[in-house]
């Protein structure tokens, strides 16, 4: 039997189109969600030149203290306030289950500092190797 001569023809060719729309509804959508993420109680946080901490797979556990000395407490987009032994516990529980947890407290330029060193010492107390603050750069 004789093979017919076809021309060069090109292999099957893979449509990208579809692979772009579905790439650009994800970028839309993460980039409504990801604001969303970031919550906790409204504080005035101070303003201080600072370098960024590492960035780190884990949730951060954060604690935040309001101008009229409440520590308040954000998990998973819900904030309760806490007393400091309450959030000891929660803190030690949480470094229990996962020690890589960022802890990171969130304090109002107007409180005491004598609040956020005591919260600081509980942290320490609880488990945590170190404790983050929060900052926000200063306007120029």
């Amino acid at each position: 039997m004789k093979q017919k001569k076809t021309k060069n023809r090109p292999l099957a060719e893979i449509n990208v189109v579809p692979y772009i729309d579905v790439t650009l509804v994800l970028l839309v959508v993460f980039m409504i969600t990801a604001p969303l993420l970031m919550q906790g109680v409204k504080v005035e946080l101070p303003k201080a030149n600072s370098v960024p901490m590492e960035n780190n797979d884990n949730e951060p556990f954060i604690i935040s203290i309001k101008a009229d000395g409440t520590f308040w407490i954000d998990e998973k987009g819900t904030n309760t306030i806490e007393t400091l032994t309450k959030i000891k516990s929660r803190v030690g529980k949480v470094l229990r289950q996962s020690p890589d947890t960022p802890i990171l407290v969130w304090g109002d330029g107007q409180v005491a500092y004598a609040s956020v060193v005591e919260l600081m010492s509980e942290l320490q107390n609880a488990g945590a190797p170190s404790v983050g603050l929060v900052t926000e750069p200063p306007s120029e």
